[in-house]
């Protein structure tokens, strides 16, 4: 009788964490039926960060993530102020979260999301959806954490990929939910595996 090999292989999809970075924001919920376990895109697995902390905590926690190579990519969900479509936001302003004075007085006065906007907004509209990628940054806690968690990112040419998208306030929560899974699976098909565990 041959044996049976018993032993669970690691999980070798990329990680992309998803956070709605306002607890009261309930649309997206990463739990689709009793089994507790989180929606995965296609090829990646997902892990949902909770939004329950302060902005700066929040930042800092998601910007350790990424640092310490947890996660590969990053999708922020939220509300926009707009009406009409669903937003893909290009870029953060270096404000601080209250008032008008720079977050970092060192820090680019503006850093562009490095998610591809365009193909999630292309990805966005062939499902049906209303969908634009827009350059101006809402002033919220979304827009903040965006600026500390690009700003922090190390210098090199491979960035993980992170973006940030916006539910207008009239959308119901499956097209959010279908809004935000379309997303991640765009920013999932440019992620690679993880590499194979040096054998002993």
């Amino acid at each position: 009788m041959l044996d049976m090999d018993t032993g669970l292989r690691p999980d070798r999809r990329p990680a992309i964490a998803i956070c709605a970075w306002n607890p009261d924001f309930t649309a997206w919920d990463p739990v689709e039926d009793l089994s507790g376990d989180p929606w995965h895109p296609v090829g990646a697995r997902t892990l949902p960060v909770s939004g329950d902390a302060s902005a700066e905590t929040l930042a800092a926690r998601l910007s350790a993530m990424i640092a310490k190579g947890e996660c590969g990519a990053l999708l922020l969900v939220g509300r926009t102020i707009h009406p009409g479509a669903f937003r893909l936001q290009t870029r953060a302003e270096n404000k601080r979260l209250v008032g008008t004075e720079r977050l970092d007085h060192t820090g680019p006065g503006v850093v562009r999301a490095t998610a591809a906007a365009a193909e999630i907004v292309r990805d966005l509209t062939a499902v049906g959806l209303n969908a634009i990628a827009a350059s101006d940054a809402e002033e919220d806690a979304g827009s903040y954490i965006l600026y500390r968690i690009l700003n922090d990112l190390p210098d090199g040419p491979a960035s993980p990929a992170i973006g940030l998208i916006r539910a207008p306030s009239d959308a119901p929560n499956a097209k959010v939910q279908q809004a935000v899974k379309t997303a991640a699976s765009a920013i999932a098909r440019h992620l690679a595996p993880l590499p194979r565990p040096n054998a002993a």
